[in-house]
């Protein structure tokens, strides 16, 4: 039984379409509106956005399945490269959109828990600490 022929034949080719990927990612014209209080009316502006780099969204970009990249790219010594360089780009630039404060630092547990961080802080302590009752005497047996 034969599959479907794969999208990429070669790793270049995959690394040309992340390429193509990132550049529409950093430019994403949207249109914004606003009340302008000087004018006392709405005003609208096309502005160009960024949006972070996923591997879902490149995935819909590229035309191809999340599991398809998992599964065909991710796995086949050919693409391990590409594959790990856009893991890490995706890392990456969501790191520096939160540096940078493109997304709001609510949002970091979500967004960087997709790359292996956490939140989580410990709040278990261990070590001996003295008490000092003060007072003392004045205990009943």
């Amino acid at each position: 039984m034969m599959g479907r022929p794969r999208r990429f034949k070669k790793a270049q080719d995959l690394a040309e379409e992340w390429e193509r990927y990132k550049a529409r990612c950093n430019d994403v014209p949207v249109v914004c509106h606003d009340f302008s209080a000087k004018n006392s009316q709405f005003v609208s502006a096309e502005l160009r956005k960024s949006v972070t780099y996923t591997i879902e969204g490149f995935c819909v970009f590229a035309g191809i399945p999340r599991a398809t990249f998992y599964e065909i790219y991710a796995s086949k010594n050919e693409f391990q490269d590409i594959v790990a360089r856009i893991k890490e780009e995706c890392e990456v630039d969501a790191r520096e959109k939160f540096e940078l404060g493109v997304i709001p630092t609510q949002l970091a547990a979500l967004w960087m828990g997709r790359h292996g961080y956490t939140a989580k802080t410990e709040s278990k302590v261990e070590g001996a600490v003295p008490v000092v009752l003060a007072g003392a005497d004045a205990l009943e047996d």
